[in-house]
């Protein structure tokens, strides 16, 4: 994808977040604007202007398999992603599976763990949710306050026995449901995705300024919480509500960080550098090239020393995801 020359040419850079996927429903395909991304679609879409060196391949309900017990088919997008991975892309992989089978949950996370040898990371279940039908707009079909429910928690128990993160993904609104979690569940691993995905539509709409500090004070609570690390990225999708989205011609890196700063700033001040990882999002996320939205990022942590932007864009995410990605001491 054309866009800006890299800020930082040959910054090394693990993407924590992006998606690979095949044969998508119209649903799916509406909203990634294709029905397809294979790994060598993701690497055209990354280009040369960054070094990526490892990358962490997100669910996205595809490839499931068609046959045998349904709770055991969503093991069929981890074989799918395996089967992508380069080595480099797809290094780390995160599944899906339902968690509120309890205890009985183990049986599909071993799944998951068999077909992605030395791969498989951990699940994330979307919890995603809204009073106002209008923001998510029938995408999802998730009971309120899911991360509440006691079979949920009896399945989320299992993750960290074997070694296995969580993957949050929720609206705004709903972090308080992700803190209640955390505090919970203190030596599970938690990543939030998206800085905690702020909304802009719906009845969201033009309420920036009066939803940050609710936004902040769940935040600022979920940094207290020492196994809480965030994916700084996932601002570049529909539920933003800005212009940026799908813009023609695309935004510019300037525009874009300016939109994005106070969250990323003030992310980036409470929980600090080495529990903040960079995500692309990818395709999900239509607002400009990968090499804009990375530029975008630098320009935002401009104020950050040489380790913390090294830990920002690649070591955080090799640590929590355990890459391999050879010295990560260095930018």
């Amino acid at each position: 994808m054309s866009g800006e020359a890299p800020l930082a040419p040959g910054l090394r850079i693990v993407d924590a977040h992006h998606h690979l996927f095949a044969d998508a429903d119209d649903r799916l395909a509406a909203l990634w604007g294709r029905r397809s991304l294979t790994a060598a679609g993701y690497a055209d879409l990354v280009g040369g202007g960054y070094d990526v060196v490892a990358t962490v391949a997100v669910e996205g309900h595809t490839r499931y398999r068609t046959t045998g017990p349904e709770h055991l088919r969503p093991v069929g997008e981890t074989e799918f992603l395996a089967a992508q991975s380069d080595g480099r892309i797809a290094a780390a992989i995160v599944g899906a599976a339902d968690l509120r089978r309890g205890a009985a949950v183990r049986e599909v996370l071993e799944a998951h763990l068999a077909a992605a040898p030395g791969r498989f990371r951990g699940i994330r279940q979307a919890a995603l949710w809204d009073e106002d039908p209008a923001v998510l707009g029938g995408l999802f079909d998730i009971p309120r306050h899911l991360y509440a429910d006691p079979g949920f928690r009896a399945g989320f128990a299992q993750l960290a026995p074997l070694g296995l993160s969580f993957d949050a993904f929720v609206l705004a609104p709903q972090l308080g449901d992700v803190v209640a979690l955390a505090r919970d569940f203190p030596g599970t691993r938690i990543v939030l995705g998206h800085l905690g995905n702020p909304v802009g539509i719906g009845r969201h709409a033009g309420r920036a300024a009066q939803d940050f500090p609710a936004w902040r004070a769940h935040m600022a609570e979920l940094a207290r919480c020492d196994d809480v690390v965030v994916k700084m990225g996932g601002l570049g999708t529909f539920l933003s509500g800005s212009p940026a989205y799908r813009a023609d011609p695309p935004a510019s890196s300037e525009a874009l960080a300016g939109e994005w700063r106070p969250y990323a700033e003030e992310t980036i001040a409470l929980f600090g550098a080495d529990r903040v990882m960079f995500e692309s999002n990818v395709p999900t996320d239509a607002v400009g090239s990968f090499t804009t939205v990375c530029n975008a990022y630098l320009r935002i942590t401009g104020g950050c020393s040489r380790s913390e932007r090294h830990a920002v864009f690649a070591g955080t995410a090799a640590r929590v995801y355990a890459l391999d990605i050879g010295d990560t001491a260095s930018g």
